[in-house]
Parts: structure tokens; sequence; C-alpha cells
């Protein structure tokens, strides 16, 4: 570990002595007054961005919070002669950094004519949710993520060489196995504490890249708490001085790339005998392979194409296939939903940087609205 030490001294973040932040952090907030984070998607439609602001009231609906704005001009959303770009709160978590009363707000972007930003996915994925909500969709996402240095090298991997072969990282336990299960614990904890609807980790097949699960959450839900989950994933690592990516390939060669399989299930694919409507909806996926490869990423399919080869547990980007317990499909049927005859599939196209609105969205017109 001592090579990982050397690395975080060139981390900022990680120099700073977090112990005396504690002394500010303990003293009493004035009566009546919280502290609020705003957070929305930026315009490269992957990152997040934030920024604070004092309320002095505690809300009870995000209907209650005021509307803000900022300076899209520095979030790829606008020009600086019109520059200001509005947030609408649409969810409200608590603050897992500054606790008590404080909040983090999710917020949709729109610009000064009221249309939606490009990067805001979310309100016509709503529109499609309310209209399939008769079916009672459920999403779980798998998110994968990669821990990288501050130089942008996998945590804990030698400077010049390469750790040994996969095989001893998935689910591993030890030094040499897995990196930075500080930072998983601390980011689920927060999840539990925030209000997001985490439902489990683990370590994954690649060194020093690591798995969480979301869901399983009704229409909506599994967008804005992925979202979330992303930024509180983000806040964390930064204290640590660790850098986490949602690339989809962040190590070339003979290693695994990161997604963000998608569970999905109607309220009759739950019921007894749902594996006919499972695989109906199967059907539906296989006659619209290249419009949802093209909402699986938020350059089009691009990002996708360095994941999707057909290797290391994907199917390729080109075919479109299903099975029982293949990890090398495009949809997966669950072994165990297909010998009790009802359950979910899993979509394994969507990339681990991909915009959870689209890919819900997608999925509801294809099997829902017959779209």
């Amino acid at each position: 570990m001592v090579g990982m030490s050397r690395t975080l001294e060139l981390s900022p973040n990680a120099q700073i002595n977090k112990t005396l932040l504690e002394k500010y952090m303990s003293l009493p907030m004035p009566d009546g007054k919280i502290q609020a984070t705003y957070i929305w998607i930026d315009g490269t439609g992957e990152n997040v961005r934030c920024k604070d602001r004092t309320l002095d009231f505690i809300p009870q609906s995000p209907s209650e919070l005021p509307i803000w704005n900022y300076d899209g001009s520095s979030t790829y959303q606008a020009e600086g002669s019109n520059s200001d770009v509005y947030l609408h709160p649409v969810t409200i978590y608590r603050d897992p950094f500054r606790r008590g009363n404080n909040i983090l707000v999710l917020c949709e972007t729109y610009h000064y004519d009221g249309t939606p930003t490009e990067s805001n996915k979310r309100k016509s994925c709503l529109e499609v949710c309310q209209k399939t909500a008769n079916e009672k969709p459920w999403f779980g996402i798998e998110q994968e993520y990669t821990l990288l240095d501050v130089d942008g090298r996998p945590l804990g991997w030698p400077k010049n060489g390469f750790p040994g072969p996969q095989g001893p990282y998935y689910c591993g336990v030890g030094a040499d196995k897995v990196y930075a299960r500080d930072i998983v614990d601390a980011h689920y904890r927060a999840c539990l504490y925030a209000g997001v609807k985490i439902c489990g980790t683990n370590a994954e097949v690649m060194p020093a890249q690591w798995e969480y699960q979301v869901g399983p959450c009704e229409g909506i839900v599994i967008g804005d708490d992925l979202w979330m989950s992303r930024f509180l994933l983000h806040r964390v690592a930064e204290e640590f001085g660790i850098v986490a990516t949602l690339d989809p390939k962040p190590m070339q060669g003979d290693w695994n790339g990161a997604g963000a399989h998608t569970n999905v299930s109607t309220q009759t694919m739950r019921e007894p005998g749902g594996l006919a409507e499972i695989e109906s909806a199967i059907g539906k996926l296989s006659k619209h392979h290249e419009r949802h490869i093209r909402a699986y990423d938020p350059h089009g399919g691009k990002d996708n194409e360095r994941r999707l080869t057909g290797k290391h547990e994907t199917s390729s980007i080109h075919d479109f296939n299903a099975g029982v317990a293949n990890r090398g499909c495009s949809i997966r049927i669950p072994r165990g939903v297909s010998d009790q005859g009802f359950g979910y599939f899993e979509d394994r196209r969507p990339s681990s940087n991909c915009d959870p609105y689209s890919v819900s969205e997608a999925i509801l017109r294809t099997i829902c609205l017959n779209e």
C-alpha cells in the first residue's frame, strides 16, 4: 500500500486535515435556518453540478422550494450572452454531510424560455412514466464504477505495469484484491441516510472496480435515485482525494468494462405466468436494438462501442440476443425467473455513464407503449 499512499500525497483533497472541519460543522445552526444543496445534470449529460443556498424554512415538498438559476455558459448549456439556466426542484433528499434538517435537492434544468435543456431527459421520461403507471413498472440498476488516482490510473494498480489477471477480484476480500472499501462503505451509508433506495454493493471483476445496486424503484424514482447516488459517490470520493469514474471502458485490453445493467418488470411479469410477458417484451426489444443503443449512453452509442465487444461478459453492440443465465447476451433472464415462471429480465446493454431517464423511457416506450 506504499505506492497508494504516495499517490494520495499528490491529491490536494487527501492532504487536507479533515479534523479541522468538525470545529466549524459543530457550530449550532441559527433557529429556522437550513442549508440546501441544489444538484443538476450539466450539458455533458453525464456529470453533475451543485451549489448551496440558505433557507429560512424546512420544506415538506419540492414545490415549496424556490426556483433558482446558474451560469449555463459554464456548464455547456448556454451562451455567455444569454447564460441564465433555471433550476426546478423535483426531489428532496436528506443531507448526509451536514445532517440535521439540511437537504439535497435534485433539480431539472430549463432554458430562459421555459424549454428543457438538452440534458434534461427527466421531463419526457416522467411523461412516459405517467402514461404507463397502470402497469407499475419496476426498475433496478446495477451501477458499476472505477476508482482512480488523481492522475487517472486505477487505484492500487502498479504505476509501471498491471495487476494480475482478472479472477480473484470479483466480490474479493483482502488488501491484495480490493482497494478503498472505505469509500464503498461510506457511500453505501450516505445513500441509505439520504433516502436513496440502494440495495447492495460488491467488488467487481476488474481491480479498483465496484458496483452498487439501486432499486427496485417504480417509474421515475429510478432515475432520481440513481442520479442522487452518483452525486453522493463523487462527493464521498472527493473527501478521500480519489476520483470515481463512470467511464464504460476505463482500461483498454483484457479488462472488463463498466455497465449499468437494468432490471425491468411490470406487474404482469411479476405474477404467476409472467414469463410469457417477459418473452413478449424481449420480442419487442429485439425490433428496436439500434434505437436502444442510441439511448443507452450519452454519446449515442459511441461509448458502448468500446464496451460491447462480445467479450468480457457483454454481447456485441451489433447484435441482439437473449438467453437464460447468459451474461454474454443483450437480455438475460435470470435462472430463478425461468424456473419459477415469473419475475423480471435484465437489459445488459446500458453503459455505466448512461442517463437512467433515457434508459427507462426507451424501455417503457418499447415494451408498454408499443412504439
